[in-house]
């Protein structure tokens, strides 16, 4: 590129040359801000998912030193009725919501990756934390799913958007441990290996499970890869 000679005698830059290179910039500009935007909103997700996940923990913990117990159960969480007493002692809420999803939770979300609208679960209370994030608790314990204690319905940031599976929207389990994983044809506690969430993690994008993104997050080290 050549320098222009001012009347003054300094060398300097033509106005040609400073329109052109504005005007790189502003292509480079429009191709890595799109991208830089969407990871730093992964990472919002990721930060208040992460924050979801340690309160859960925390609130069974809590619940079993409380009892003096070895597992959830043991403390008392064996029924709908029962978890029903414990999350309000045990979580801070501003909102309960009773057998439906609003305005709790959206009223339909949409599945990563298929854009088919899904309903979220009703017939049990839901709620919103004081963050902003909303949960719901069903009690699923069964004799062929032993281990599976708690299925836990997660958006973090309730009734606002983009509500997709896999962004903002998650399923999990407590397992009778009191750890939270995602389900899986196993026949021990948690936590799953990274092969048993593999073999459900692999949907994580078209929609076949709900829990799918969730493993996948707990096997990339907490991280958003998709």
């Amino acid at each position: 590129m050549l320098l222009q000679k001012s009347l003054n005698g300094r060398f300097g830059f033509t106005l040609a040359e400073v329109l052109v290179t504005l005007a790189i910039i502003g292509v480079v500009a429009a191709m890595t801000l799109p991208t830089l935007s969407q990871n730093y909103q992964k990472k919002v997700y990721i930060t208040q998912l992460k924050k979801v996940y340690n309160l859960m923990s925390q609130a069974v913990l809590r619940l079993q030193t409380d009892k003096n117990a070895l597992n959830p159960a043991e403390a008392g969480l064996i029924s709908q009725e029962s978890i029903d007493n414990f999350v309000p002692n045990y979580f801070k809420l501003v909102m309960t919501c009773d057998d439906v999803a609003e305005p709790c939770f959206s009223n339909q979300y949409i599945s990563y990756g298929t854009h088919a609208v899904l309903n979220v679960p009703k017939g049990y209370k839901s709620y919103v934390l004081a963050d902003g994030s909303a949960v719901a608790f069903k009690y699923s314990w069964s004799v062929s799913f032993p281990y599976t204690l708690i299925r836990v319905f997660v958006d973090l940031n309730g009734k606002s958007g983009p509500n997709v599976y896999g962004r903002d929207f998650f399923g999990m389990y407590i397992y009778s441990n009191g750890i939270i994983d995602i389900k899986s044809n196993t026949s021990h506690d948690a936590p799953l290996t990274e092969d048993e969430r593999k073999s459900v993690t692999g949907y994580c994008g078209n929609g076949a499970s709900l829990d799918a993104c969730f493993g996948k997050i707990l096997n990339d080290n907490w991280e958003m890869n998709y």
